[in-house]
């Protein structure tokens, strides 16, 4: 029989890359084909994403499909959350695509909490405050640069625009569009009593889509560009979400923490928790596959020790710095959630500073830097586990590190310590592979979240850590 490929592409912040997978003897097998770098860029000040460059990366990815001879039967994309494209009555870009951490939107909050007060808001739509987030990047737009939301015909959040220019067909896929602050999770589909009352226009925002849509085959163009045709499928387009449907967990509650740039730390709901502890709590209902609710926390993640690292030694492998902190007895902690660590000018010396002004030994070196963070990150991951199950009301024995993050061994045992729960780490690539999972599942392969999960489990290894 004929194997059948399914193409994940999957960018982020610092990076993309296509994986193909596809079943044999039931496992999942990845094979990567193609990679490329990932950055905002400074546009006048602002930082943007360069889209037209992205979507050229995604092609030349998919021409290496038909190059070895791996043409898949369909291609989903998922990104991270919050940045959109406005798009006019003729499909062009209105502008730059912003980047999340461009600071146009500060002190937006507060504009716009005199239309709608905060707790209000977090009663309506579940989000945790980010000043980033799609609500705030709107009120910024309608303040700032009115014009383009004018001129505005089509709101498409990043993977729904790159799904767009492969095959003419929008839609916003609801993982996704949960992370705007603009999404009923109860209705789960847009708040429009609320986008009016901020005055947005309503006719820019596209039907919802579940995960696993198909949206149809590839546009005439793309077809002549990559040499052969496939549908595109909506996987849960929000990263996080991808991920979170890789969990190897065969337990009804499972408790996670996606470790990559970011650390997405949650659970599993049936059901949004709009409470005002919740609120206070700092926790997030976003979608995920199914549309149950991936109830989370965003912690600041590994953004900063790539920010240290790319600074110091930028040719230094991240294992070879994880051992070396591993090494180094500092015991400063600092609070990852705080907004400094957003966008510093200077990782390491923010990192330093705030040491210093707690009156705890200040790290010199990039190792002592290294050791201070990963420390702070497990410190963080037990002080929200806590909160999770206060909230909940359910005791989790095991905790999930899947992504990039679950590589750092020494990260993953302090977590296990810190937390007292046993780590299971693993699979690295887990938002490409629930990008695929999701195609398998459209395509019949597959039949449902626990039939894919168990594929996971026969498929990738993991490791271990418990508390010391």
């Amino acid at each position: 029989m004929e194997t059948k490929y399914f193409l994940a592409v999957d960018i982020g912040a610092s990076s993309g890359r296509h994986i193909l997978g596809h079943l044999q003897d039931k496992k999942i097998c990845l094979e990567e084909v193609y990679r490329f770098d990932n950055k905002m860029t400074e546009n006048n000040t602002h930082l943007i994403w360069d889209v037209d460059r992205l979507f050229d990366e995604i092609i030349t990815g998919m021409k290496k499909c038909k190059e070895i001879d791996r043409i898949p039967v369909s291609v989903g994309i998922d990104t991270w959350g919050v940045d959109y494209a406005l798009l006019d009555d003729h499909d062009r870009l209105c502008g730059p695509v912003f980047g999340y951490r461009d600071h146009r939107t500060e002190g937006l909050d507060e504009e716009v909490y005199k239309v709608i007060p905060e707790q209000e808001l977090y009663e309506r739509v579940g989000i945790q405050k980010a000043i980033y987030n799609t609500i705030f990047q709107l009120y910024a737009e309608k303040l700032k640069t009115p014009e383009r939301l004018a001129g505005a015909h089509s709101l498409l959040m990043m993977p729904d625009y790159f799904h767009f220019l492969l095959s003419g067909k929008k839609a916003c896929e609801y993982t996704e569009a949960s992370t705007s602050a603009l999404l009923d999770p109860v209705t789960k589909d847009w708040d429009r009593d609320l986008i009016k009352r901020l005055e947005f226009p309503v006719r820019i925002f596209q039907d919802i889509s579940m995960p696993g849509t198909c949206l149809g085959s590839l546009t005439e163009e793309v077809v002549k560009k990559v040499g052969y045709n496939c549908d595109v499928v909506l996987p849960p387009s929000h990263d996080t979400a991808s991920a979170v449907l890789a969990v190897p967990s065969d337990e009804e509650n499972i408790c996670y923490i996606s470790s990559g740039t970011w650390s997405l730390m949650g659970v599993e709901l049936d059901k949004p928790n709009c409470t005002s502890k919740s609120c206070k709590a700092y926790l997030t209902n976003e979608g995920g596959y199914g549309g149950v609710i991936t109830y989370l926390t965003n912690i600041m993640g590994l953004w900063m020790i790539q920010s240290v690292r790319n600074k110091l030694a930028p040719d230094m492998r991240y294992g070879t710095l994880c051992e070396l902190a591993s090494k180094e007895t500092i015991t400063s902690i600092v609070d990852c959630q705080d907004p400094d660590f957003l966008s510093p000018d200077d990782m390491a010396e923010t990192v330093r500073d705030h040491c210093r002004k707690s009156g705890q030994t200040v790290p010199e070196t990039l190792p002592e830097l290294a050791a201070v963070i990963y420390n702070s990150l497990a410190k963080c991951y037990a002080d929200k586990l806590s909160i999770i199950e206060s909230i909940t009301g359910i005791h989790y024995d095991k905790i999930n590190i899947i992504g990039g993050g679950s590589n750092a061994d020494y990260l993953n045992s302090l977590t296990a310590t810190r937390t007292g729960r046993t780590v299971i780490a693993g699979p690295s690539e887990a938002t490409a592979i629930g990008n695929i999972l999701t195609q398998m599942i459209r395509h019949g392969d597959l039949t449902d979240v626990s039939d894919a999960r168990q594929c996971v489990r026969r498929s990738f290894m993991v490791r271990m850590f418990e508390p010391q």
